[in-house]
Formats: structure tokens, C-alpha cells, sequence
């Protein structure tokens, strides 16, 4: 697969880890997540694997996203890093201006798999 290809798979993948009901197959979260997954989140918490699998589960699934500005770099082979901004689309509570993303995936057997995630709070509209 070219650069632009896996660059539109990931945005892809990533789009679906927000928006996927994955209370109606939550085996397939084993597809998407690594096993030595970790994340930051933008209040700066740092989160293990289990704590993301359960925000998955318990996420409000009516909410829609919109990923813009995506990019990725290879940092090497097998491994990618995306970033790009995040804001919810459909969420009236929601005072987030957004957020601006980083995550690294690995090519792992047949998928390519989410091994750290970051997000930051975007302070301007």
C-alpha cells in the first residue's frame, strides 16, 4: 500500500475508534488496540490500555467526529505516526474547541494496530 493509501486507512481507523458502537462486538477492540497500548489524554492523565477499552465501551455513540488537517510521517518501517485536529460535530455540551492528536500505529500481523495516542486541548477556535 503507497503513502497516501495508508494515510487514509489510519484516518479511517480513526474515525472509527470514536465513532463505533463497540459494545456490539467488543472482541474486536483486540483488532485495533495494541496490547501495550497507552494514552495521554488532554487533561494530561496518562491512561493504560484497560481505561481506554472502557471509555470504547461507555462512549456516547450518537456523537460524530470530524479529523481534519490529518497527516502522517513513517517513522519507520511498520510504524506510523498520524496527527491531525478533532472535534466533535453533534455535541450541544460540548465547550471543546477541539483538540489536536497524535498517534503511532504499528503494522502488527494483519492490521495495523494503535500503540500510543495523545491528545491536546486546542485553547483558539
Amino acid at each position: 500500500m503507497e503513502l497516501q493509501g495508508i494515510a487514509e486507512h489510519i484516518k479511517q481507523r480513526e474515525l472509527e475508534l470514536l465513532q463505533t458502537n463497540w459494545r456490539a462486538n467488543p472482541a474486536l477492540i483486540n483488532d485495533w488496540l495494541s496490547a501495550d497500548f497507552e494514552e495521554i489524554g488532554s487533561d494530561g492523565q496518562v491512561s493504560q490500555r484497560v481505561d481506554v477499552v472502557n471509555w470504547l465501551l461507555n462512549k456516547d455513540n450518537a456523537i460524530q467526529w470530524s479529523l481534519t488537517d490529518f497527516r502522517i510521517k513513517v517513522l519507520t518501517n511498520g510504524l506510523i505516526m498520524a496527527v491531525y485536529f478533532a472535534k466533535k460535530c453533534n455535541d450541544p455540551s460540548s465547550t471543546s474547541k477541539g483538540s489536536i492528536r497524535t498517534s503511532i500505529w504499528q503494522h502488527q500481523g494483519d492490521h495495523w494496530k494503535i500503540v500510543f495516542h495523545q491528545a491536546t486541548k486546542r485553547l483558539e477556535a
